[in-house]
């Protein structure tokens, strides 16, 4: 997650709770120190973790120069947020999903080199930007955890098949809208649980305001931050780039005929009302890749036959092929990779990233019909001959790769919005702060 903008960027996007010593927003109320402001079953959330949250997120909309509503409003979807996080870490505790200190390393070590910096930079970036490292570890612990409950009990159940892919491939054929992908924001406005007619014609009420503001010029960040009940409201509904197979269907015909810059009249869905705003749009392009076609001899060391008595069998290999003999006739009576063994060695076209790196960059290095000195990998010794280069046009394999993740991401996203009002709903939750 390569997030950062001197680091700042990617710390809130990790976490809201961490506190800050500076950046204090304006009419901040002042609540006695650490009172109950919401009970969630058997957790409690404080007063100084909503205030901690609340200046995060403020810091972060400014260094994105997004407008900041009113405080009382700000708190709502930030308090919200909160509670979510906590039913989503009761789940975590109750199934056994822990982040140990093996994996929380692993993820920051990631995290420093994504950003190119040592660890022992990114430490020092941090709390010189007033941030405590030690917050910041038991943070991105949670939001680790928050990712494999979701993985578990969402992602894991969400399935993608070959027709699914067929389909929604041959309706962007006929669309005309392959490979285009729009920037969408995204305002949803929800209708309560077993709502009364009274209740749905208040809410598209609220809608219908809404959309007014929206259309006398009002910031859709902005408005988004304080209206919407998406979980994208604290990122003033960014939806981020799509292209419509990834789209809910009840958006496509509208998205269609919008124009950058375009707000959406009311979209109606059984438990909502949605205003969508067009950011940009953007168009196909060819995915064009450089593919070798390769070859290779496995010997790996086992029970039998040392690591030194290996490398011995594949020099000797070497010099065989170097006398003139058959690549192909040794592969077959030599080779331990089974598999490319009975096609002469022949792996076939492979992409950059497709092997190991030792292999890969030996093989880069290679002229066709050139055969490599042995070359150790973590699964053995190898001799390598590139047989020839070419510039294919993944396009259509890439197509339906990102497709296929299109149709994945629309499914889980549908299903964690359904998953965590379930949670909500299910749970016993008890605000003791005023809701505007």
């Amino acid at each position: 997650m390569k997030y950062l903008s001197a680091l700042t960027g990617l710390f809130l996007l990790f976490t809201m709770t961490t506190a800050f010593a500076e950046d204090e927003p304006q009419s901040r109320p002042q609540y006695p120190i650490n009172t109950i402001v919401a009970v969630v079953n058997d957790d409690v959330i404080m007063s100084s973790e909503l205030d901690a949250a609340t200046r995060a997120v403020t810091r972060q909309l400014n260094e994105k120069n997004t407008p900041i509503p009113d405080r009382a409003v700000l708190e709502k979807q930030v308090l919200d947020k909160l509670v979510l996080e906590s039913l989503q870490l009761q789940l975590a505790t109750a199934n056994g999903i822990t982040v140990d200190d093996s994996a929380l390393n692993s993820e920051i070590k990631d995290l420093a080199e994504q950003n190119g910096v040592s660890l022992t930079e990114f430490r020092n970036i941090l709390e010189r930007d007033g941030y405590s490292y030690q917050d910041f570890r038991e943070d991105m612990r949670k939001q680790l955890t928050i990712m494999r409950v979701r993985q578990q009990m969402v992602a894991s159940q969400v399935k993608v098949n070959d027709q699914e892919i067929d389909n929604l491939l041959a309706t962007l054929k006929t669309s005309g809208n392959s490979g285009v992908e729009y920037h969408l924001g995204h305002i949803l406005i929800e209708i309560p649980e077993a709502a009364s007619p009274g209740e749905i014609q208040a809410t598209e009420a609220i809608a219908n305001n809404t959309l007014k503001r929206l259309r006398d010029g009002a910031d859709f960040a902005e408005v988004a931050i304080a209206e919407s009940d998406s979980q994208t409201a604290l990122e003033g509904g960014d939806l981020g780039w799509r292209t419509l197979g990834q789209l809910p269907a009840m958006f496509l015909d509208t998205v269609r005929t919008m124009q950058v810059g375009d707000v959406s009249d009311l979209i109606r869905s059984s438990g909502s009302f949605h205003i969508i705003k067009l950011l940009g749009k953007r168009g196909d392009e060819r995915h064009l890749v450089e593919q070798t076609r390769v070859r290779h001899i496995l010997i790996k060391p086992d029970e039998v036959n040392s690591e030194e008595e290996t490398r011995i069998r594949i020099e000797q290999l070497e010099l065989r092929l170097r006398g003139g003999e058959d690549f192909a006739t040794l592969a077959l009576a030599n080779s331990q990779d089974t598999l490319s063994a009975a096609k002469g060695g022949d792996l076939g076209w492979v992409n950059q990233g497709d092997t190991v790196p030792e292999f890969e960059e030996a093989m880069n290095k290679l002229e066709p019909g050139e055969i490599s000195k042995p070359v150790k990998t973590d699964f053995g010794w190898h001799l390598i001959q590139v047989q020839e280069r070419r510039t294919h046009d993944s396009t259509e394999e890439y197509e339906r790769s990102k497709v296929r993740n299109l149709i994945r991401a629309k499914k889980y996203e549908e299903e964690l919005f359904l998953w965590l009002r379930r949670l909500r709903d299910e749970s016993y939750v008890e605000y003791r702060i005023d809701q505007p």
